[in-house]
């Protein structure tokens, strides 16, 4: 299987918040912000693979500054790591003032997918190239919390 650079899927997606995205005090929900992140990770995903992908877990969700109606949210989604099926997905959130052009880096979160065939089983994907300094601190990140996570789910097993 060939491998892809993490330039290959990196993906941006912006979209304005509007009224039916917040409460009554006008800041955005955190679960429509978890929705957009959820979706930008998954095209990243997808982009990848070039299949059916579908969440496998949230690793950190992490609200740094408010949202408000009428900012325009931006989200950096990044493929940091890739294992036989699964693949960790990092996304930055950033919301601008439109008016003031003040940018806040609002939202970071790190997503674990698994890609699927067309039976519904999980299917290798294809290797992670990285190219830059950048990518492979990206990528020895991700690994450094893959390993935290598998001895966690570890800990937990023994003590069930």
């Amino acid at each position: 299987m060939t491998g892809k650079t993490m330039a290959e899927s990196r993906t941006t997606i912006a979209q304005v918040m509007y009224p039916q995205d917040a409460n009554i005090a006008g800041n955005v929900h955190g679960g429509s912000i978890m929705k957009l992140i959820d979706s930008a990770a998954g095209v990243v995903s997808s982009k990848h693979t070039r299949a059916n992908v579908v969440t496998a877990s949230v690793d950190r969700l992490d609200f740094h500054h408010p949202i408000y109606i009428g900012e325009l949210v931006t989200l950096r989604a990044n493929l940091n790591m890739v294992g036989r099926t699964s693949m960790e997905v990092g996304v930055r959130v950033e919301a601008e003032n439109v008016r003031t052009g003040e940018v806040k880096h609002s939202v970071s979160a790190y997503l674990t997918f698994v890609a699927l065939d067309d039976e519904g089983r999980t299917m290798a994907v294809p290797p992670l190239i990285a190219e830059t300094d950048e990518d492979r601190r990206r990528n020895s990140d991700a690994i450094a919390r893959r390993d935290k996570r598998l001895k966690e789910r570890s800990a937990v097993k023994r003590r069930n």
